[in-house]
């Protein structure tokens, strides 16, 4: 049974840095298909960035581009999101999602998997 843990979360000030980490377990190989998703108070779930095939292609919303990085440790079984110049619209639970047929990355219900998350709040 594929399981996804989330952890790195916490409370930052606007400008700082935060590194989230997604282990998958139940497998011994990382998704084809892997996601960070975020959901703001009063939101919908939206999608951050992708990593696919390895890290042979990542996309990002145009929200974080620029400050956040998607990647992916094989040996460890683990996904990242580093986020640099944290903002406070930025302040959400953060989810990581998997699976093996997706169609549109940034599309919540084609994923399999999903982590239970982790929150972000940045304050300004």
């Amino acid at each position: 049974q594929v399981q996804l843990m989330e952890s790195g979360g916490g409370s930052v000030q606007a400008g700082g840095t935060l590194k989230l980490s997604c282990v998958v377990s139940g497998i011994d190989y990382l998704p084809n298909h892997m996601a960070w998703f975020r959901q703001g108070p009063g939101k919908e779930r939206e999608g951050v960035a992708t990593i696919v095939s390895g890290g042979l292609n990542t996309i990002y919303t145009d929200a974080v581009k620029g400050r956040f990085t998607i990647s992916q440790d094989h040996g460890k079984n683990t996904m990242y999101l580093q986020m640099n110049m944290l903002k406070s619209e930025d302040t959400a639970m953060y989810y990581c999602a998997a699976g093996d047929s997706i169609q549109s990355w940034n599309t919540s219900s084609d994923y399999t998997y999903w982590g239970r998350g982790t929150q972000v709040t940045v304050s300004s």
